[in-house]
């Protein structure tokens, strides 16, 4: 019945969760040909920049992504995560989910003075959050979209929300898609995001304790993949310790993430309760672990649907010179 109620859901996608690029903007959308005149280059220039990052260090992929995701879900996709502190303002990144962990700033800094020096102030810092995140998985192996553009970058931050809404490796599975349920997002978005954790990594202290504490009611840990866990993650110590979220390719965007799921694999306890706590979630697991292409296609769709969450656009908000801090 879960199986069945998994096909229905994917099958009517596109039509049943259709988002409108418009909601959450007060004026204009958000189109792939936004700045096909005032910038033409951009994704030329997003695209070379990223791709040099992550010659440089494979890891800084998955971290813009991480970037792109932790943005969308506190206020829209506005780019408040990029803002430090200031005097009259709190920033995002000593959030608990980004305090330590959020990087790739300096990687975005470096995008947006290449793309300022092409076509001064016309370029959001969110939209290039936005196109970082999707070249960042097409350099792994992954699918390819066309990202709908035209946000403007928030003139505030809120350390609350981040805190609150961004989804945690030990929440469980309700409060996570209650969490994705306040962003317009729905349990396929669910299931199909959490492969962007195919690649990255994670750091001991973020699965410490469901490592040595698993729950009754939670998918178990192989054995053996336990047992290495525990070998450079000890229940003390450690906490920088960083391991792949994909054991099997960790540096290549596919579907082994759910494989792993489904060989009880998953280094995550959030990422386990995908198969434990939902039959739909586990369906869905099962489908995407069949096919990669229907789980890169339902991935890129995802994508959008994130990516459209509360826009700025029109005269909302700025387009700032550094990305790092508002406009004077």
């Amino acid at each position: 019945m879960a199986l069945f109620s998994a096909f229905t859901l994917l099958a009517c996608a596109a039509v049943c969760f259709y988002v409108n690029p418009n909601v959450g903007s007060d004026a204009g959308h958000l189109d792939p040909q936004f700045y096909s005149r005032s910038c033409p280059r951009v994704q030329q220039i997003v695209r070379s920049n990223v791709a040099k990052a992550v010659a440089k260090e494979a890891r800084m992929g998955a971290s813009l992504v991480r970037l792109h995701f932790h943005d969308c879900f506190v206020k829209g996709c506005d780019a408040s995560i990029l803002l430090d502190d200031a005097n009259s303002l709190i920033g995002e990144k000593r959030s608990r989910p980004n305090r330590d962990s959020a990087r790739g700033f300096e990687v975005v800094d470096d995008i947006k003075s290449a793309v300022d020096k092409e076509c001064n102030q016309t370029v959001s810092c969110a939209d290039i959050l936005a196109l970082a995140a999707r070249d960042s998985i097409v350099l792994a192996g992954g699918p390819s979209w066309e990202v709908p553009v035209g946000r403007r970058d928030s003139r505030s931050a809120s350390l609350g929300g981040s805190n609150n809404n961004i989804p945690a490796p030990n929440n469980t599975f309700h409060t996570i898609l209650n969490k994705f349920d306040l962003q317009g997002l729905d349990i396929i978005d669910l299931v199909a995001l959490s492969g962007s954790h195919t690649i990255g990594s994670a750091r001991c202290v973020s699965f410490r304790d469901s490592l040595y504490n698993q729950s009754a009611g939670t998918s178990k840990l192989d054995k053996s993949y336990a047992a290495q866990l525990r070998s450079h993650c000890p229940s003390s110590g450690g906490d920088e310790n960083l391991f792949p979220l994909d054991f099997a390719t960790p540096r290549t965007f596919d579907n082994s993430y759910f494989k792993n799921l489904l060989s009880s694999k998953g280094l995550l306890s959030s990422d386990r309760a995908l198969v434990s706590k939902n039959g739909v979630s586990m369906a869905l697991v099962k489908i995407y672990a069949e096919s990669n292409e229907l789980f890169f296609q339902q991935f890129a769709k995802s994508m959008v649907k994130m990516g459209n969450i509360s826009p700025l656009t029109g005269l909302s908000g700025e387009i700032r010179k550094k990305c790092r801090e508002r406009n004077g």
